[in-house]
């Protein structure tokens, strides 16, 4: 025989309170906030990084030029000279067309060649102008600036 019992179960709640929802809320939006923040920095950086990478492949093609031709293209032949062998001075004795195509920057543009450069006189300059395509401002990348 059963008996029965002698005091009540406190009643257990049956949901959640709106003010215990618009908490998770919030903690949520925050934490998805921090995620878009931090992938939208890294992005930039990559796109830096590869800028600067492709520079440095561009330097090994200009320095694959100037021990042919004596000397780096100047202004006038600019990158080109890389792809398309040049009929005006400084001029390789041997062409070695080892870059099929110029590549872009990052952000779509082209990369700047400058000889002699702005800073170095006695070498070329490699610039890409960053996300605004235009010169000046804190996002012009140089290749005299990582030397």
């Amino acid at each position: 025989m059963k008996c029965a019992p002698t005091h009540k179960h406190p009643r257990l709640r049956g949901g959640f309170t709106l003010l215990e929802m618009m908490m998770v809320m919030a903690i949520i939006a925050i934490l998805v906030g921090g995620v878009i923040a931090l992938t939208k920095d890294f992005s930039g950086g990559a796109k830096i990084q590869k800028a600067e990478s492709e520079m440095q492949t561009l330097a090994g093609h200009l320095m694959n030029y100037k021990n042919l031709a004596g000397r780096y293209p100047t202004s006038e032949q600019g990158l080109d000279a890389l792809i398309n062998k040049p009929t005006s001075a400084p001029k390789p004795r041997r062409w070695d067309q080892t870059l099929k195509a110029l590549p872009d920057d990052p952000w779509g543009n082209p990369y700047i060649y400058k000889m002699p450069g702005t800073k170095d006189s006695s070498t070329y300059e490699l610039i890409s102008y960053g996300a605004d395509g235009q010169p000046g401002g804190d996002d012009d990348i140089s290749s005299q600036d990582a030397q």
